[in-house]
């Protein structure tokens, strides 16, 4: 059984939540349906239910009208689907990789800086990057020195949570955008007293790091900001593919195309013909998804079992596109939304063909830890 199962890690929430089918945006049927297709049997489990010595594991699997819980033999092969911030656990991986389990996307959440510096070291991709630094307060004068409209997010944060824009105008100087955390306005703008951000930010700021980057002028719809996300990912081959793609555009008032935030999911297409002249989306479109391939191969020769990837590429209103950031989780339910059901199960379908094709690579064998260390 071991040879045509493929393990799902998950969260302990999601995990727990499998027996109801309460797993939030993770369509745990989808890996079902997809996992028959290339004779798989998927195991969903936590790294905490992977037993000391790695040999065994406890999973939910499916017996045809319920998930249970039962202890089996560990996967040699894990697809990533958990956060795994905490030293203890990045250990845990590593020894089982050291033991000759694949687990790809392991690392799923590397820092917007660190992603930036990457590509920014391949003289063919910098050309498509906007402006960015770690912020101090010397980078900040740098950055609002050179460029008139900045983006402040958190170098680890996600779907939008703490990104602020920070905008010169000629009438009011710099002013500061940011989600209220009170109240039923859904972003407040305050003026800068002689160009210093609020004593309130610079705390934060203190706190939590932080990334300034330029902010792309983008395309507009009805005054709205769009951006696209690209579904890059491994498939059967083994070799990188874009597997969908759908625009976003930021809720009115808004200046980011999160759908947590507010945005509207809509297949890339149909948006892109009403927000740039319709001569140019083809050509457009296809210069994004040779862009996301490219970032994606070059990332992918860089990240150990990197094999999923969301990015999110903003175009200008004359198509030319820019990376804006990677998302190592991406969560794939956009496409749901966007009203493309088969390219949402083909988000699930592509890391189920890649396991399989890493099952049949004459790759190493798990050893137990005793034998490892022999």
């Amino acid at each position: 059984m071991s040879q045509d199962t493929v393990g799902i890690l998950l969260n302990s929430s999601m995990y727990r939540g499998i027996p109801t089918r309460r797993t939030g945006q993770e369509w745990i049927a989808g890996y079902e349906e997809t996992a028959r297709e290339f004779g798989l049997t998927p195991l969903f489990l936590r790294l905490g239910g992977i037993d000391p010595a790695g040999d065994s594991c406890v999973a939910y699997v499916y017996n045809g009208i319920e998930y249970v819980e039962q202890r089996l033999p560990l996967p040699s092969v894990l697809h990533n689907r958990a956060f795994y911030p905490r030293l203890a656990a990045q250990k845990k991986l590593q020894s089982l990789n050291d033991r000759g389990f694949t687990i790809f996307n392991a690392h799923n959440r590397y820092g917007k800086d660190y992603i930036h510096r990457l590509l920014w070291n391949a003289p063919h991709l910098r050309a498509y990057l906007p402006a960015a630094m770690p912020l101090t307060s010397e980078s900040l004068r740098r950055m609002m020195s050179r460029h008139p409209d900045l983006i402040l997010k958190p170098i680890r944060g996600s779907v939008g949570h703490g990104v602020m824009r920070l905008r010169y105008t000629s009438s009011c100087g710099w002013e500061l955008t940011y989600a209220s955390p009170i109240g039923k306005q859904r972003w407040k703008t305050v003026r800068l007293q002689r160009g210093e951000l609020p004593s309130w930010t610079r705390r934060m700021l203190r706190r939590t790091p932080y990334l300034v980057q330029e902010r792309i002028p983008l395309a507009e719809f009805e005054q709205r900001p769009i951006d696209l996300r690209i579904t890059v990912q491994r498939g059967g081959g083994g070799e990188w593919g874009v597997t969908g793609r759908f625009a976003k555009v930021a809720a009115a008032g808004s200046f980011v195309c999160n759908i947590a935030k507010g945005g509207e999911a809509l297949p890339a297409e149909e948006l892109l013909a009403k927000a740039l002249p319709e001569r140019i989306v083809p050509s457009a479109l296809a210069h994004v998804e040779n862009l996301a391939l490219e970032i994606s191969r070059h990332l992918g020769n860089r990240l150990p079992h990197l094999a999923d990837l969301g990015l999110d590429i903003g175009l200008t209103a004359s198509g030319r596109p820019y990376f804006i950031e990677c998302n190592g989780r991406d969560q794939r339910y956009g496409f749901r939304k966007a009203g493309m059901p088969e390219t949402w199960k083909d988000s699930y379908r592509q890391p189920m063909a890649y396991a399989r094709y890493l099952l049949e690579q004459p790759a190493r064998r798990p050893v137990s830890p005793k034998r490892a260390s022999e």
